[in-house]
């Protein structure tokens, strides 16, 4: 371990006390104990009985609360349920410490099969679009449909606003930063999350912006918090140099379920024009692009992102409607919210 690197701490020893994290009207957040994590599970009681189960994965930095928006929208045709991924949200760091991609996949995997709730029509978001990604290409029983907003994919030459997202997972430079921003208020990080994360920064209301201050305060009284976006963000760039069947485009292409690809045209962080490779890697694809959009476009535009996906609910639930052929469903473009 390099000398500036921080040094894991076992979950068992950074247990703080800090403010609850927030739950919304018609939420309910449980933990599920199972060997070596401790997960924080948000969900909302289905419309109806009987509807086919649903997860949702957030990115580098968020939680479960990025997909409050898409869930609301969505609890008439899915069973919803998101997850904190270890050391993120809710959730405590995983007993050994990986926050590698493999790692944040196995606990996916680990809770869907204790829960016995698959397969499940899979999201995910930026880390969570790789993340899921692995998933629905090692286990495929476990995946009905995948969506997949900005998914963090590899790409050959990264955008520069991506680039200090990126430099996180060098080690020392965390401490480095932590030490430079020591004064930086809650509401300024946030402010900075948002220009970057937002195609437009107005989309935010003054309750949401005032939501995200309040959980970067908790997140930021929490120990690990920087040592889990330092690994997780280290588990991106190591992803993004492994090649052969393990590479993400090469699992991209053993993907069998149906996927939908969500990008925007505002996002900084990953680059519109991945639309197209990754539309031509996962094999049963439909493309939506949303011009006006970040790299949160649940959030942005969660009422495009809802109807897209229920499109492909019609298509791949039983009964529903034919579906026409990967080229001519990976071609949509749409600028409503």
């Amino acid at each position: 371990m390099s000398s500036t690197e921080l040094p894991y701490v076992p979950a068992s020893n950074v247990l703080p006390k800090v403010a609850p994290v927030r739950v919304a009207d018609g939420e309910r957040l449980r933990s599920v104990e199972l060997p070596g994590i401790t997960l924080k599970i948000r969900s909302r009681p289905p419309a109806r009985e009987g509807l086919p189960p649903a997860l949702y994965v957030h990115g580098l930095g968020g939680s479960s609360q990025n997909w409050s928006l898409l869930m609301q929208l969505l609890d008439a045709d899915v069973d919803c349920e998101a997850i904190d991924l270890p050391g993120f949200g809710d959730s405590p760091p995983p007993d050994d410490g990986d926050y590698s991609i493999n790692g944040h996949a196995r606990a996916v995997v680990r809770y869907l099969d204790a829960a016995g709730r698959g397969p499940v029509h899979l999201f995910g978001n930026s880390l969570g679009g790789a993340v899921t990604t692995r998933v629905a290409a090692v286990r495929p029983d476990l995946v009905r449909t995948l969506t997949l907003v900005s998914p963090a994919l590899p790409e050959l030459l990264i955008q520069r606003s991506a680039a200090p997202t990126a430099l996180l997972g060098v080690p020392g430079v965390v401490p480095l930063f932590s030490r430079l921003t020591t004064g930086w208020t809650a509401e300024q990080r946030v402010r900075g999350v948002v220009t970057l994360c937002y195609g437009d920064p107005g989309q935010v209301t003054p309750d949401g912006f005032s939501n995200a201050v309040q959980e970067m305060e908790r997140r930021l009284q929490l120990p690990y918090f920087w040592d889990a976006m330092a690994r997780s963000a280290r588990g991106i760039v190591n992803a993004y140099t492994l090649g052969g069947q393990h590479g993400l485009w090469r699992q991209a292409e053993r993907v069998l379920a149906p996927t939908l690809l969500v990008y925007g045209g505002r996002d900084q962080l990953v680059r519109h024009r991945m639309a197209h490779k990754a539309a031509r890697s996962f094999r049963d694809a439909r493309l939506l692009t949303i011009p006006d959009a970040g790299h949160v476009a649940m959030m942005e535009y969660p009422k495009a992102v809802a109807t897209a996906f229920r499109d492909l609910l019609s298509e791949t639930e039983p009964g529903g409607a034919a579906s026409g052929t990967a080229t001519e469903r990976a071609d949509t473009t749409s600028t409503g919210d």
